[in-house]
């Protein structure tokens, strides 16, 4: 049973930096495309950037495109999610999820829990203006 834990969130600063890690245990992450969601307060959890499965394509959405990078370390099962001149409403908790299936080369930022059948507890982020 795989099984996906966040960490790295925190307070920063607007315009700083945070790097957040999804580590994976029970199976190798080699096997799974990964997407990082993001929920704030009174709104639905938007997908913020996926990686496949393969490690070649990543997607990101509008507002962290050229902020954020999405990468994979296989070696470790864990992907990174940096993240660059955050801004306050990056805020939220950032969530990992996992999704199986035989294309290497596709990944999604829907939050479908069918699409993506895995995922973690969350880590707060919260940048001050």
């Amino acid at each position: 049973q795989l099984q996906l834990v966040e960490s790295g969130g925190g307070l920063v600063q607007s315009g700083g930096s945070l790097r957040l890690s999804c580590a994976a245990s029970g199976v190798s992450l080699d096997a799974y495309r990964i997407g990082w969601f993001r929920q704030a307060p009174g709104k639905e959890r938007e997908g913020v950037a996926c990686i496949s499965r393969s490690g070649r394509t990543d997607r990101y959405t509008a507002s962290a495109e050229g902020r954020f990078t999405v990468s994979k370390n296989n070696a470790r099962d864990t992907v990174y999610l940096q993240m660059t001149d955050l801004k306050p409403e990056d805020a939220g908790v950032y969530y990992c999820a996992a999704a199986g299936g035989p294309s290497p080369d596709i990944c999604s930022l829907r939050p479908d829990k069918q699409n993506y059948a895995y995922w973690g507890q969350g880590t707060q982020v919260t940048v001050s203006s």
